[in-house]
């Protein structure tokens, strides 16, 4: 999770108006070498699905020659959203691992639940609230943020 943090905060750092989120991502194999890593980009690219989550995974599957990702975990310092918990799912990374909770967007158990829905062909293991406080400080500091310019 602390790579995920120093990804995060890559963004966080970026002197870019308007800003990305500070969320960032990175792929473990199953010897535990990062094969990939992202952070929010949407901003800076113009891209919608250039999540952390999804720039990791693009990553990933490059570094290894393939779009299957089984064997892999995903650390992500925010819940997925609905787009980027399908990406993983389809990608059938076997692990997400994620720090703080979305309730607004979340669709690891806050407001969806696609990674577990029976009805997909892939359902990794989840391990949600790793360093929760830390990735959401940062978080809630850049939000804040953004209310004091406003």
């Amino acid at each position: 999770m602390r790579l995920a943090l120093a990804e995060a905060a890559r963004v966080a750092a970026a002197d870019r108006t308007p800003a990305d989120v500070p969320v960032g991502a990175v792929v473990l194999d199953v010897e535990g070498h990062v094969v990939g890593r992202g952070h929010n980009e949407r901003e800076a690219t113009g891209d919608p699905t250039a999540h952390a989550e999804v720039v990791a995974l693009r990553a990933a599957a490059s570094e290894l020659g393939r779009w299957r990702l089984d064997g892999c975990t995903l650390v992500v310092t925010l819940e997925p959203c609905t787009m980027c918990a399908g990406a993983l799912v389809l990608a059938r990374v076997d692990r997400l691992v994620f720090g703080a909770y979305d309730p607004k967007a979340g669709a690891v158990g806050s407001l969806w639940d696609v990674v577990r829905d029976r009805r997909l062909n892939h359902r990794p293991e989840v391990v949600g609230g790793v360093l929760e406080d830390e990735c959401g400080e940062l978080l809630r500091g850049w939000f804040g943020g953004l209310r004091e310019v406003r």
